[in-house]
């Protein structure tokens, strides 16, 4: 007899095979700035060539042979020495220009369906002590005035160029490591110290540039001189292979899934996604379920163009039933980010308590139309009695819905289109959507909070309680010596009332 959780299994295991090709010529080259080359040694042959047929059925070009066309050397369990000393030898006009990766870097490629971005992670390096110089003859100085950065990441201005990502991707990964183990404190002093390495205006190359900056602790620069040592973190390195920590990061990419459950399932022996899919006793709510039924959909990143697409979605859907509605994107791709995990937006009526109800008219229209894969309505809960709150919630109280669109291949724009998996013949691909709608007067506060990275609104919310005796979330301002909560139209006023300077959001990145 069938159950869902073997039927959602069917579903989850159900992958296209990868496009048999024997010459590169026969598959389209969608990456044309990459040329792979796959180390057979300790690979072994037959290892090589199905690797290399699953990356040219996504678009990748695999050379046989090494050259100098080859931009990028993936190898697999081979000592750093040894491979380097192979390349040097191999007779290549500039070594040093080639990426030697580990096959980390192919895997997670493959599974994204595009060359990701390399990472120290990925890097095979020799380790070779750091020469220790002094200021007079280097340029190891500091990457801006120590005084112009402050504690607070509302007081910064970060875009999304980041120039020190070689430690940040460290910092985050320590910090969401702690947050499985409840260790308050170092998960916020690492996201404090990722937050200001991001703002940064160039690279760090030693520990004196960074002598007088805020939030970096003596945990941090121990990190960071491992780091510029022998280029990775060896406490980093660690908890990738930690068993615990596999699992939560697994569980917890399944939408519905937060840390609490996926440490219960750890616990119950569980390890991977199929086992808690054919495991009789567990049973999985209506956001499980649709996490696992569009799993391989929901877990790719969302571009910016498909964002786009979406946006134009729902701004006809919501302009069809109030034409006079304000709708924002937010999150990430407001602060110009170029791929999220889902899409935010935030909608209001100019009218207090015309937005009431909005978003159950959205979410028919969206049934109507035949794109909606999931929802999950919440009523507002929000009691302006109750303000201010003095404990600041990760969800406000306002009405909102999480849902799953239907996004089809005619309906985004660019050259890359959606992004699917080469072979998968559906034309459309499932995303996640989120639609918030506070009342008019809430909006600015809602707007400001719906925007900002994780670490500017909590610095934001600090900032206002510990130097300006406010209250701030997204719901409103409070004046905690005035004894009033403060009106704002914008964002523009917010930042006003606080005394900031105001932060554009394409800053907003800490």
């Amino acid at each position: 007899m069938n159950t869902p959780q073997a039927s959602l299994l069917s579903l989850v295991k159900k992958r296209k095979r990868p496009v048999e090709a024997g010459a590169q010529g026969q598959v389209e080259v969608k990456f044309k700035e990459v040329t792979l080359y796959l180390v057979e040694r300790k690979m072994g042959s037959s290892r090589r060539n199905f690797l290399t047929s699953l990356a040219r059925s996504k678009g990748f070009r695999v050379e046989d042979v090494l050259s100098d066309d080859v931009t990028h050397v993936v190898a697999e369990d081979n000592q750093a020495e040894v491979l380097w000393a192979w390349l040097k030898g191999h007779g290549l006009r500039d070594v040093s220009r080639v990426a030697v990766l580990d096959i980390s870097w192919f895997t997670d490629s493959m599974r994204e369906g595009r060359p990701v971005r390399v990472e120290t992670r990925h890097c095979i390096q020799v380790r070779e002590p750091v020469v220790r110089v002094s200021f007079a003859n280097t340029n190891c100085s500091p990457p801006t005035a120590v005084a112009n950065v402050s504690q607070y990441a509302c007081q910064r201005r970060t875009t999304t160029e980041n120039h020190n990502k070689i430690f940040t991707d460290v910092m985050e990964e320590l910090a969401e490591s702690s947050e499985f183990n409840e260790s308050k404190g170092p998960c916020l002093a690492f996201r404090q110290a990722a937050s200001v390495l991001k703002s940064l205006p160039s690279a760090v190359h030693c520990l004196e540039a960074i002598q007088g900056l805020p939030c970096l602790g003596e945990n941090t620069k121990a990190v960071m001189e491992e780091i510029l040592t022998f280029g990775r973190s060896f406490k980093v390195e660690e908890i990738r292979c930690d068993e615990r920590y596999q699992a939560l990061k697994l569980f917890t990419s399944v939408f519905g899934v937060g840390p609490k459950t996926a440490e219960k399932w750890y616990r119950r022996g569980l390890r991977s996604l199929q086992e808690i899919l054919t495991e009789p006793n567990i049973q999985l709510n209506r956001m499980q379920r649709a996490g696992f039924l569009y799993y391989s959909d929901i877990s790719k990143a969302v571009s910016k163009a498909e964002a786009k697409a979406l946006g134009c979605i729902i701004e006809e859907t919501v302009h069809w039933i109030a034409p006079d509605a304000t709708l924002a994107l937010t999150g990430g791709f407001r602060r110009g980010k170029e791929y999220g995990h889902d899409v935010d937006f935030l909608l209001t009526m100019p009218e207090m308590g015309k937005e009431e109800g909005l978003l159950l008219h959205v979410i028919d229209r969206l049934k109507d139309q035949g794109i909606l894969l999931y929802c999950e309505y919440q009523g507002s809960t929000f009691d302006v009695s109750k303000l201010p709150s003095c404990r600041f919630e990760d969800m406000d109280c306002f009405q909102k819905c999480f849902l799953i669109l239907r996004l089809e291949q005619g309906q985004v724009e660019g050259e890359r289109g959606l992004q699917m998996d080469p072979g998968d013949s559906r034309g459309w691909r499932a995303v996640r959507v989120d639609l918030v709608a506070p009342p008019v007067d809430c909006y600015a506060f809602a707007l400001l909070g719906w925007t900002g990275s994780r670490q500017f609104g909590r610095d934001l919310r600090t900032f206002a309680q510990k130097e300006r005796q406010m209250l701030l979330d997204n719901h409103a301002l409070y004046d905690k010596t005035k004894k009033l909560c403060l009106l704002a139209t914008t964002e523009e006023d917010i930042f006003a009332h606080l005394g900031l300077e105001y932060v554009e959001p394409w800053q907003r990145n800490a």
